[in-house]
């Protein structure tokens, strides 16, 4: 018997929940529920997260939390719920499975087969963002060590549970050569522990029009938070209905499993919402818990579901489907099924996955850390880099000069372009005029002798490398 913390949220919510429970608990799903009360109800009472600390304890207390869709009120600084539960429980791993249901789910892709896993917490989702200047405003990338070892792992540690045979890895760092080149970097590192499974990268862009056009080419894909964010939901569109996707959110403590459609409050309370997606989430959830034939029954029991025609409004069709159903009638219709397979769709078979091997990260051996130099970014209304350079120069000391300004990233002085359009934010980049490194405190004499010179600087990022390689990136054209 195994406790979880259910929330049956806003919106159709509630009736896709008693859905799910009812077939789950039909096929033998050993459980002891506790609910909570999430979403528009508590936003509304006062509480702009959306959940009351007591339901935080019940969540951590059981580890594991089964959700179905809220409702984020507009304005008011509302934070999103899903957002929070991740950051706050360590859901580093967003898993979701995309698979064709033809041909009795609509679909141009009928052998698609593929997972998308996702880096959970970190990238551009770290939401650190800050307006600069006039024109410019900020949004840091944030890439781990920690947090590309501990997905990376846990795409190939999947698949080798699930039997997959290829992990393929999306980054963009032709562009991005730290961030982005950290996370490829982790991937060929830890794919070498698992030579039994196929690996690939891809860049990002040509990688996401191949699986839109050739999605059957893939098989598990992991990548950065943004793009996998973005990913999941074309895939788990061009699979037929995103209305029929799970996902499970895995942390190192606990687990969250949910639909991935919304609360369409517009469906609400009329017997007409099709639990598929948080059908799909509870069986990602018995197989987390090690109910893996209880999954393994309820799954094949969809699938023949499916395939029998029985239909809700969402996906039926007529000539295709046989059987337009509500939701209450859908849920007896999986019930009435357990014990049998489908025919046309491939049955699943979970009973002989074994667990997955997930240590915790191990801090690495610190590298040799050196300061070579700094840039200093300044709000300057200016338009001419030359002008601009002959102000900064201003604040040089006989040990660090400038060497670079770049606008956008692109490098405009020395030997700029006069086509290029720049803003009012410019990255001045000073270096030591010999040697390799230089001294904090002399970066305290830069902003000194700017604030002398009435020079408005924003922010400092200091130039490290890490045991002699550049932790920091040129200036495009450089």
């Amino acid at each position: 018997m195994t406790k979880i913390t259910i929330a049956k949220g806003d919106g159709i919510g509630p009736e896709i929940m008693d859905a799910t429970l009812e077939i789950i608990i039909a096929a033998g799903a050993q459980l002891e529920i506790d609910e909570i009360e999430v979403g528009e109800k508590v936003y509304l009472a006062g509480n702009t997260s959306g959940i009351a600390a007591e339901a935080w304890g019940t969540i951590r207390k059981n580890k594991i939390f089964l959700k179905a869709p809220i409702t984020t009120p507009q304005g008011g600084g509302y934070k999103s719920l899903n957002v929070t539960t991740r950051k706050f429980l360590g859901l580093y791993s967003n898993v979701r499975p995309c698979m064709s249901l033809h041909p009795f789910v609509s679909t141009k892709h009928p052998v698609m087969d593929l997972v998308i896993i996702r880096e959970n917490e970190e990238d551009l989702y770290a939401g650190i963002e800050h307006q600069q200047t006039d024109e410019v405003v900020q949004c840091l990338k944030l890439i781990s060590r920690p947090g590309c070892e501990k997905i990376v792992r846990y795409a190939f540690e999947y698949a080798k549970q699930q039997n997959r045979k290829k992990v393929t890895c999306f980054t963009k760092d032709n562009i991005m050569k730290q961030t982005d080149g950290l996370f490829h970097q982790v991937f060929d590192e830890i794919a070498k522990e698992y030579p039994e499974i196929e690996n690939e990268h891809w860049i990002i862009d040509i990688g996401a029009a191949k699986m839109a056009d050739t999605p059957e080419a893939f098989d598990v894909i992991v990548m950065p938070n943004l793009y996998g964010d973005v990913l999941s939901d074309v895939a788990a569109q061009i699979t037929g209905s995103v209305g029929l996707a799970g996902s499970a959110n895995i942390g190192e403590e606990c687990s969250m499993f949910e639909a991935i459609h919304g609360s369409a409050p517009r469906r609400a309370g009329q017997n007409l919402a099709n639990p598929s997606g948080l059908l799909q989430g509870a069986i990602m959830m018995l197989n987390h818990i090690g109910q893996s034939d209880v999954a393994e029954k309820v799954q094949n029991a969809w699938l023949k579901t499916l395939e029998d025609g029985t239909h809700t409004y969402d996906i039926f069709k007529e000539g295709t489907s046989m059987q337009k159903v509500g939701t209450k009638e859908f849920a007896h219709a999986v019930i009435a099924n357990i014990g049998q397979k489908p025919s046309l769709l491939k049955p699943v078979n979970y009973a002989n996955n074994a667990a997955l091997n997930l240590p915790k990260y191990s801090r690495k051996t610190a590298k040799t850390k050196t300061l070579e130099g700094v840039d200093i970014f300044v709000h300057w209304a200016g338009t001419d880099p030359n002008e601009l350079a002959e102000l900064i120069k201003k604040i040089e000391t006989k040990d660090i000069q400038l060497s670079m300004i770049t606008n956008r990233g692109i490098k405009v002085w020395p030997d700029g372009f006069k086509e290029t359009f720049c803003t009012d934010h410019w990255r001045c980049r000073f270096k030591p005029t010999t040697g390799n490194s230089i001294d904090k405190s002399k970066i305290i004499v830069l902003l000194n002798n700017a604030l002398l010179e009435n020079i408005d600087t924003i922010k400092t990022e200091n130039l490290y490398s890490f045991d002699g390689k550049a932790g920091y990136s040129l200036g495009q054209g450089q």
